[in-house]
């Protein structure tokens, strides 16, 4: 049951994060529904977990103000691993002073239990859910790692197919190769841009 409690002054918001723009956020916008937050204070970044970019997650964090009100729909959505997750949850509640509240363990409502043991108890909640959270990412990458490596010793093959060379490739390279002609003039003859062509160029010689 979350609480209904607010401050004069405080505002409302909520985060939403999916790893990369092939996900859907419709679950973590489900969630929050019903939860009072205005539509223009729901910031959402689809980024790779690979740069963890989150442009909106910083526009957000710039706004807060001390008693606001943040929800997120759970403790990873903050960050990617352990220490990031605890400096994210520390900068929030201590350095921008606000609440926060994850919707998937009720437990980590920085509202209510804000004495001594109330707050013991956040923390340890909050660094096993982050130690979770961390394990569970290590482990979707080591099933990734595993799972391509037995494609491959299977024979797939990933990446984009490689584009055979245009037919007149051969003779233009070697006219280029005897100042028959300009790089520019070499690549536009194969139809390729300058850096592909000299890309191109360069494999098949050290090919040979």
């Amino acid at each position: 049951m979350l609480l209904e409690v607010t401050t004069a002054g405080m505002e409302i918001y909520g985060y939403i994060r999916v790893s990369t723009k092939e996900q859907n956020e419709d679950r973590q916008l489900t969630a929050m529904q019903g939860l009072d937050i205005p539509e223009q204070n729901i910031f959402m970044d689809k980024h790779s977990g690979k740069d963890f970019e989150r442009p909106q997650y910083k526009r957000l964090v710039k706004r807060l103000k001390p008693d606001d009100l943040l929800y997120i729909k759970s403790i990873d959505r903050l960050g990617r691993d352990y220490e990031e997750i605890q400096n994210q949850w520390r900068i929030l509640t201590k350095e921008k002073r606000i609440d926060i509240v994850v919707l998937d363990m009720p437990l980590l409502d920085t509202r209510r239990g804000k004495d001594l043991v109330g707050t013991f108890l956040s923390d340890v909640v909050l660094q096993v859910l982050s130690f979770v959270a961390e394990n569970e990412h290590t482990n979707i990458r080591q099933r990734q790692a595993e799972g391509i490596a037995a494609a491959k010793a299977r024979g797939v093959k990933f990446g984009r197919p490689s584009i055979p060379l245009p037919e007149n490739f051969y003779q233009v390279h070697q006219d280029w190769r005897e100042k028959k002609m300009t790089l520019q003039q070499a690549a536009s003859a194969c139809a390729m841009p300058v850096g592909t062509f000299y890309a191109k160029a360069v494999k098949f010689e050290q090919s040979t």
